[in-house]
């Protein structure tokens, strides 16, 4: 019994199926003889294409009826289209088929067509945006028969007063002189040339801190004073060297005579020409200590006969033009020969240090173009690579590259972290549009083409890009206009009226 049951259900699908398939076929007959869609009531007037069975869109005239599908399930769109004759299949092999495509702009794609199972396979893929108007071209039995639909999307429509009102611009693409750029992190820091750390070169108490953290020094400015038993013993040793080559001077003199005038012997005026050179090597090696300690000739100078100067006072002085950024002394403190008191910087330059990848090495040069960008500072700077450094980090297995830059106002600070595009070649590029001009758009990388007051979203091939550039393979061609500024109103736009990816 349950098998009896069964068989009858059976019989009962295939007599409705059977009963549905002429009506669906009769919904395509046109009494005219002209070609045209089939269309279904929406309500309110608004009329949409009938899907065939496999989900295309069916097209008719005279009896001939074809459904023309874009398929793209897992592969690159491409046409498939099937071809009926009073409700019947008809052998892809009996027909020939082209389908011409009409985009904006006046580009035509011509799509010639081959056997494959049960329906006609298109000879190319069906580029993006599927905004066209479609000319099929059907060859069968000795006929020929034009079939005509147009399906829109990714597209609309602004007059020039609301162009121009909302502030859009309108570019050719064309051929651009561009720079290919990589970016690579980097950090801006001191230069280490024109950092000096300032040593007392002796111990002593300090008596005077006349500079704090931050403070601008001149070079040769007094920054602190040490109070140095060990200086005053060396200056010391200094006067006495002078008075004692000051009296081996007069006893030389004094001998000489003596020994000119036979009065002495010659032994007693050797010993004063030997005493008179020992003093005068004593003097100059107490000279030389002097100003290995940072004393001035001047001050040596006048050393000898000062016989009120405080010995064990010793100056300070900064080497160089620039900042405290560092200071390790307080008054009264006692420090060693040893200890870095201060550190002073010069920022009128700067270094920008960049983490350079082991696989981009071969992309960086010293002399290279650059520039470099603090997004926190708002600076920006052009420079060149004026160091590449040899070694990989053991545990970054990244290089260093530095480029210098002119800081006169010191508004590059180090610590910040900055951007720096390399340029890795120069090149014209036949079309290139702006970058500002790209928008993501579904799952693609468009421009809006522009042709009267329509707009419509052009999927494009890009390739090296260069600064405000970037560089168009295929998609666009030369001379043609295209949305440069404001172009995500345009986006706005056509997502709003809803146009849709309908086949």
């Amino acid at each position: 019994m349950i098998r009896i049951r069964k068989m009858i259900l059976k019989f009962a699908v295939v007599a409705l199926a059977a009963l549905a398939l002429p009506l669906f076929f009769a919904c395509a007959e046109n009494d005219t003889g002209e070609p045209r869609t089939v269309v279904s009531n929406l309500g309110d007037g608004e009329e949409s294409p009938v899907k065939g069975v496999h989900g295309g869109r069916l097209l008719e005239e005279d009896g001939f009826l074809v459904e023309v599908t874009i398929y793209e399930r897992g592969i690159p769109p491409e046409f498939r289209v099937y071809a009926f004759e009073s409700k019947r299949p008809i052998d892809p092999a009996e027909m020939q088929l082209t389908i011409e495509l009409s985009r904006l702009g006046g580009r035509v794609d011509v799509i010639a067509f081959r056997k494959v199972d049960d329906y006609l396979l298109g000879d190319m893929v069906v580029e993006e945006p599927h905004s066209f108007d479609v000319n099929v071209i059907a060859k069968w039995r000795g006929k020929t028969y034009r079939l005509k639909y147009s399906q829109i999307e990714a597209r609309t429509e602004l007059s020039p007063e609301a162009v121009q009102g909302s502030g859009i611009v309108i570019e050719e693409a064309g051929a651009v002189q561009m720079k290919s750029v990589f970016e690579l992190p980097g950090e801006i820091a001191f230069n280490p040339d024109r950092v000096a750390h300032v040593v007392p070169r002796f111990g002593g108490v300090v008596t005077e801190v006349r500079k704090n953290l931050g403070a601008k020094v001149s070079k040769g400015e007094v920054i602190a004073v040490v109070d140095s038993r060990e200086l005053a013993s060396f200056q010391l040793a200094y006067i006495q060297a002078v008075h004692k080559l000051e009296f081996a001077q007069l006893s030389f003199d004094r001998e000489e005579q003596l020994w000119k005038k036979q009065i002495s012997a010659e032994e007693e005026y050797l010993a004063a020409r030997h005493t008179l050179e020992e003093s005068k090597i004593s003097v100059n090696g107490s000279k030389q200590t002097l100003r290995a300690l940072g004393l001035s000739p001047a001050e040596i100078k006048t050393l000898a006969h000062s016989h009120d100067k405080n010995l064990a006072r010793y100056e300070l002085r900064a080497p160089l033009d620039g900042v405290v950024i560092e200071k390790d002394v307080v008054l009264g403190e006692a420090v060693k020969d040893d200890a870095d008191i201060f550190t002073i910087a010069d920022l009128s330059t700067v270094l920008a240090k960049i983490t350079v990848y082991a696989t981009d090495l071969r992309s960086v040069r010293v002399g290279q173009e650059v520039n470099v960008k603090s997004d926190v500072l708002g600076l920006e700077v052009a420079g060149r690579v004026t160091y590449l450094g040899p070694l990989l980090g053991t545990d970054t297995r990244t290089a260093t590259a530095h480029v210098t830059i002119n800081n006169p106002d010191g508004l590059w600070r180090p610590g910040v972290f900055v951007t720096v595009r390399l340029v890795e070649e120069e090149f014209t590029a036949s079309v290139a549009v702006r970058s500002e001009a790209i928008q993501r758009f579904r799952d693609w990388d468009v421009v809006f083409i522009q042709h009267g007051n329509l707009y419509e979203a052009r999927p494009l091939e890009f390739g090296r890009r260069g600064g405000e550039w970037v560089e168009v393979l295929a998609g666009l061609s030369a001379g043609q206009k295209y949305v440069s500024k404001n172009s995500f109103l345009i986006k706005a736009d056509i997502l709003k009226s809803g146009a849709t990816h309908d086949h």
